[in-house]
């Protein structure tokens, strides 16, 4: 290290120190902490009103100041009894690579901005679409902000695809109404798509389920078939592998089938569970995923890296070229041989590098051991079902990944509710779960395992804390 590069390590060092005894600390302290705060907004408010801007405060004391209100005042996801949404614990790798990619800033929107940046990223992407059963030579794949972006770019795709003339003239180029078909237990992202892309939100036609919460592919057939009587034009299936609400994976060979028959776009939303895949043990139950035309995949719900960090992957280049394509000729540097821009191949424009805590975090772990921590997390979702059937509680769905739904026969019989249920677990500092509406309707008590750290005593402390408050109605 060059002398003038020590002096200047060495006057950081206190704001070096201080961010790693953070790190340590918060990593030592989680699981004693409260999962979530008591607090007000009003009370943060005149918290956050001392900080008038004032006057400097040094770096050092910043970083405890700052650390000491998310510690404070943050629903801890990373605790091991948080049974919440689909936010991980995450490893330290993703944590430093975060850092990491701070530090350096690089700009991922063309190639030369950010050549070893852009082929890091390629390089995991084209580990994880084999690992999906998609050619990464054929294919194209990107990461996003998270899932709805990843969902939007699907859309876009499926719309650029089946209407040639769709990226030039929008929907008024089209004959009729376009159409595309979800689960109603899908991801409400497509609404909100559908509204963005111009379609309209009543594009969406929103499938019954059967009894395990799956899209009913004879219900889909006849609404497709009566669409196209109607004069619209259906051009999008979505299959669901881990539905938000109950872990439900969709009959997605069935529906790869259906898509085929129909000449439509396949898109698998797997955000969540489409980390099953790397798993000997869970990838059997995404049997049909190899065969849609592209699948969103969040890396920041079941591979323990930062939000945000979605992926997109399709096995068709052409509408991707053609979804996002632009002339910026005048600013951005010439196209490398052989290598894509970003800004003309994806929904952003200028992007941080997302890609990097993923490649670290699986450098780090390997294959093997990113497995672990997947099969670890499902091997608690069952005991925690073993666990609550053998006292008393009614289990509701029956997903082979780590989300557990279930009720109680108080809660059946109108001796206590499921949010009051909820409420006195939540309140109790211990652990957090949540309420859930199901079709049917159905309202249950939802756990989903999302720490890599949780252990059998953290299930059976989950499990004390339900009795606890079953029996203080």
């Amino acid at each position: 290290m060059l002398p003038h590069v020590r002096s200047v390590v060495a006057d950081l060092d206190p704001v070096l120190r201080r961010l790693a005894d953070e790190i340590a600390g918060y990593e030592l302290a989680l699981d004693d902490l409260p999962v979530a705060p008591k607090v007000s907004p009003t009370e943060i408010r005149e918290r956050l009103s001392t900080y008038d801007f004032a006057d400097p405060i040094p770096l050092d004391q910043l970083i405890g100041d700052v650390a000491g209100l998310l510690r404070q005042w943050s629903l801890h996801v990373n605790h091991p009894r948080y049974f919440g949404l689909f936010n991980p614990t995450v490893r330290r790798a993703g944590v430093v690579a975060d850092a990491i990619a701070a530090l350096y800033n690089p700009q991922l929107a063309a190639w030369p901005h950010a050549p070893i940046a852009n082929e890091i990223e390629r390089h995991v992407l084209g580990w994880f679409m084999r690992a999906l059963g998609l050619d990464p030579a054929a294919g194209f794949a990107n990461f996003t902000s998270g899932g709805q972006e990843a969902n939007q770019t699907a859309v876009t795709a499926a719309l650029t695809s089946a209407f040639p003339e769709f990226a030039e003239r929008g929907v008024r180029a089209l004959d009729g109404e376009p159409v595309l078909y979800v689960s109603a237990e899908a991801h409400h992202s497509f609404v909100k798509i559908a509204h963005q892309s111009g379609i309209g939100r009543d594009a969406v036609r929103h499938i019954d389920v059967d009894r395990r919460l799956r899209l009913d592919v004879d219900v889909l057939a006849r609404e497709i078939a009566a669409d196209r009587a109607r004069g619209r034009l259906p051009f999008l299936i979505v299959g669901t592998a881990g539905t938000t609400a109950a872990g439900a994976i969709d009959p997605l060979s069935e529906l790869a089938d259906v898509a085929r028959q129909e000449r439509l776009w396949f898109h698998v939303d797997a955000a969540w569970g489409g980390a099953a895949v790397l798993s000997p043990a869970l990838r059997r139950h995404l049997a049909g995923i190899e065969r849609a035309d592209s699948i969103t995949c969040d890396a920041h719900k079941w591979l323990s890296v930062p939000v945000a960090a979605g992926m997109f992957f399709t096995r068709h280049r052409e509408p991707i070229l053609q979804a996002f394509r632009v002339e910026a000729s005048s600013y951005v540097p010439p196209a490398v041989p052989d290598t894509y821009d970003p800004y003309v191949t994806t929904v952003q424009w200028s992007r941080r590098f997302i890609g990097l805590k993923l490649f670290m975090t699986l450098a780090e772990l390997g294959e093997q051991g990113m497995v672990g921590l997947i099969e670890h997390q499902a091997a608690m979702g069952e005991l925690l079902r073993a666990r609550l059937a053998s006292s008393g509680w009614l289990l509701v769905n029956d997903s082979p990944l780590a989300i557990v739904c279930f009720t109680h026969p108080a809660i059946e019989d109108g001796r206590t509710t499921a949010s009051e249920v909820v409420g006195r677990v939540v309140g109790g500092g211990r652990a957090w779960i949540s309420e859930v509406r199901l079709s049917g309707p159905i309202t249950a008590l939802r756990a989903c395992i999302t720490s890599h750290r949780t252990q059998p005593s953290d299930i059976d402390i989950l499990v004390e804390e339900l009795e606890r408050a079953i029996r203080a109605r």
